[in-house]
């Protein structure tokens, strides 16, 4: 019974080791999965059913921990960044450049804050989860063969309209299971960015636009969490942020010499793994 009583208390106070242990795996998919077209949100849903860290606090959890890998990228493009920010009143490029990173940002923001609720209420399962990652990877295999000639080498040559039809197809990604870097990469690839351009321009939107998920989450949902809350939440931070710095620069190599199609036959095997579970009875997925 003080065993019992014993765990319980510290699973309050967040310093389980458990907990802390599959917080740090929950980081980790987080870091290796956000940039790739394989949907952060669709693995993390699936690695929590499997670890059972599931629950509202959970999803705060989830959304909190992509600031990590939001870091390593702004580490990897810490040069870029800083000069557009100091070039913002004086270089044309800079305010150019500021300004489609937030035109694209726009439609997600309007989207989710009208039916991120729902979505969250009604789509956040593995099976649909399953389903989409199927649906994507066939609309990747579809985009990778109909690849023509680039008319956008490089992130400053985008034009307002080119970083809206961006912008407008990141938010396909509120779906889970979708992929952000997935819908931004592709989208922007079938738009006529070339792929270096589409994947560096979704590096650059995921910056506002995770960082304002994870602080409207943690906002929204504060009066669930709490100090002792901490030590869970920067685990999570801290092996999210190592995993995705290695996935960045890993990323941006292969990107020049690769397509996406691998990507997609692991999404479609992935799928129908976990529906085959699902059904079959072998693994009880936890909404």
């Amino acid at each position: 019974m003080l065993a019992t009583i014993g765990r319980f208390a510290s699973m309050e106070n967040g310093m389980d080791p458990i907990l802390l242990v599959k917080a740090a795996l929950m980081g980790i998919v987080e870091g290796l999965t956000e940039f790739l077209p394989v949907s952060s949100t669709g693995h993390l849903i699936l690695a929590g059913s499997l670890l059972g860290f599931t629950g509202d606090k959970i999803k705060v959890f989830e959304i909190a921990i992509q600031s990590g890998a939001i870091l390593a990228v702004m580490i990897v493009y810490r040069e870029r960044l800083a000069s557009t920010l100091a070039g913002l009143g004086s270089d044309a490029r800079a305010r150019r450049f500021a300004l489609n990173v937030a035109i694209a940002f726009v439609p997600a923001v309007i989207l989710g804050l009208l039916f991120g609720k729902a979505i969250k209420a009604h789509l956040f399962t593995p099976t649909v989860v399953a389903t989409t990652f199927i649906v994507g990877a066939f609309i990747i295999l579809w985009a990778e063969r109909r690849q023509r000639p680039p008319r956008i080498d490089s992130v400053d040559e985008m034009r307002p309209i080119d970083a809206l039809g961006v912008g407008l197809c990141q938010c396909f990604a509120l779906v889970p299971g979708t992929s952000r870097s997935g819908a931004t990469i592709i989208g922007g690839m079938l738009l006529g960015l070339s792929r270096k351009a589409a994947t560096e321009f979704s590096f650059f939107l995921s910056i506002p636009t995770l960082l304002g998920a994870g602080a409207y989450s943690l906002w929204k949902e504060r009066a669930l969490l709490s100090a002792a809350d901490l030590p869970l939440f920067l685990v999570g931070l801290l092996f999210s942020f190592l995993a995705a710095w290695l996935c960045v620069r890993w990323l941006l190599r292969y990107v020049s010499t690769h397509t996406f199609v691998p990507f997609a036959w692991y999404r479609i095997a992935f799928g129908l793994v976990v529906l085959a579970t699902a059904w079959s009875g072998l693994v009880v997925w936890q909404d």
